[in-house]
């Protein structure tokens, strides 16, 4: 029989602990645990559970990252001003809104959010928040007071598009970390859509015209384009990433929706479904490390949290005997 090293022509690694940085294929000895392990990139993404959040709610707005994670608003069933932090696995409690607010756009970090628009009790607002990881404090105005509109961007450099008034509108606007001016117009006016990316390569799709569409535009800082469609159309969904690698997940088409997909800057490719089917969630993080948190399943609003690992991401296994 031949050895490891005649085959590979070396011996295995033995390490007291498991490389930080493993490369793909990657094979090592743990000392400590006195096991032989190995690094594996996946084929598909995987969704994993994370910590629930404190409050169950839909509508509510998202930013930051899959191990800073920023989830704010949103309806309990009654309109919410909690704000709550993630840190990879829990959640804890953050600075409350001003003013209770949902159906919001999100952008930022959890150190430097904003919150852009919404529903509060008198109706649709144009007021802007921004968190500094501790407090919120008033940003400029929208132009335009609407509800159920994406964000995509940084707290300096925001993209606020589609949304509802009394009718879907199609209105783009930028913002400076100060004041919104209009930007360009959307081919699709639409609400409850998902946004991503940045404020010169933004990603906007899906939401609901008259019933949930799968059209995806992209913005290049000044006009909006069309991008490849969807393969499941639906509103309400959530979504993370850039412009070219993006992605789309939860939702609702004639049921709550599961589905999972990844954006390259041309198509859509489905992805491995989340555990929950849900709509009206928030989405964090990028297209290898994302984040869904809440929403609506059915009538009951949920607290869950998933973790999404992107296709080639790499994990760690254990070779094991049978």
């Amino acid at each position: 029989m031949s050895t490891y090293s005649q085959i590979f022509g070396g011996k295995v690694n033995v390490l007291a602990s498991d490389p930080s940085n493993p490369i793909n294929g990657q094979v090592w000895y743990n000392s400590t645990s006195k096991v032989l392990k190995f690094s594996e990139a996946s084929v598909a993404g995987v969704w994993a559970s994370g910590g629930n959040m404190g409050t169950g709610r839909r509508q509510l707005g998202g930013a930051g990252t899959q191990t800073a994670g920023l989830a704010f608003g949103g309806v309990v069933p009654g309109l919410s001003s909690a704000t709550e932090e993630y840190n990879g696995s829990t959640w804890t409690s953050g600075g409350s809104l001003s003013v209770a607010t949902g159906a919001m756009a999100g952008a930022g970090t959890q150190t430097a959010a904003l919150s852009a628009g919404g529903e509060i009790s008198t109706g649709n607002t144009n007021v802007t928040s921004e968190y500094d990881g501790t407090a919120w404090t008033a940003g400029g105005n929208l132009g335009t007071a609407r509800y159920s509109l994406a964000g995509a961007g940084t707290q300096t450099s925001a993209l606020a598009f589609g949304g509802y008034t009394t009718v879907n509108v199609n209105n783009t606007e930028e913002y400076d970390g100060t004041s919104w001016t209009v930007g360009g117009t959307m081919a699709t006016a639409r609400r409850q859509l998902a946004g991503a990316g940045t404020q010169t390569a933004g990603l906007g799709f899906g939401g609901q015209v008259t019933v949930g569409v799968a059209n995806t535009e992209e913005y290049d800082g000044s006009a909006w384009a069309g991008g490849g469609s969807l393969n499941t159309a639906r509103d309400a969904l959530a979504g993370a990433g850039t412009q070219t690698a993006g992605l789309g997940f939860g939702g609702y088409t004639t049921a709550d929706s599961n589905a999972t997909e990844e954006y390259n800057g041309t198509s859509w490719i489905t992805s491995t479904n989340m555990t929950t089917a849900r709509n009206t969630l928030a989405g964090a993080g990028t297209q290898t490390a994302g984040l869904a948190f809440g929403g609506l399943v059915s009538t009951t609003n949920v607290a869950n949290t998933e973790e999404y690992s992107g296709a080639g991401t790499l994990t760690t296994k254990t070779v094991t005997a049978t």
